[in-house]
């Protein structure tokens, strides 16, 4: 995390903690490539063994969140832009799975459950 998105991170993880939520932190200065981007979301999330590391499994785990606590969980994605220079196209890929299971959980989405997801990429 570079020092100017640091204070940004900072502020998204004390706003979820205001509302009750759940902060994760994905430090994006280590995403490279697709694999290293599934690796930190899987360990941000904490996801379960069985997570197949490829982005189907990724949405499925991030609606499904069943070994998390009930509530919100902000996916605080810090150096995102890591990723889009050197893999534009898996950026793009990884954002718009983020994008589909954040509606899925949403208010009006179709999985509802008592967990939320919200991502945040302060960069």
């Amino acid at each position: 995390m570079s020092a100017a998105e640091e204070p940004v991170a900072k502020a998204a993880a004390e706003k979820a903690f205001a509302r009750g939520a759940y902060p994760h932190f994905i430090d994006g200065s280590r995403t490279v490539d697709k694999a290293s981007i599934l690796d930190a979301i899987a360990e941000a999330l904490s996801f379960p063994d069985y997570f197949g590391k490829n982005l189907d499994a990724l949405y499925d785990c991030l609606t499904d969140l069943a070994w998390l606590p009930p509530g919100e969980h902000v996916l605080i994605w810090s150096g995102s832009t890591v990723l889009k220079d050197r893999d534009p196209k898996a950026y793009l890929a990884v954002r718009s799975v983020l994008s589909d299971a954040q509606r899925a959980l949403g208010p009006s989405g179709d999985r509802s459950d008592s967990r939320r997801l919200t991502v945040v990429l302060p960069d």
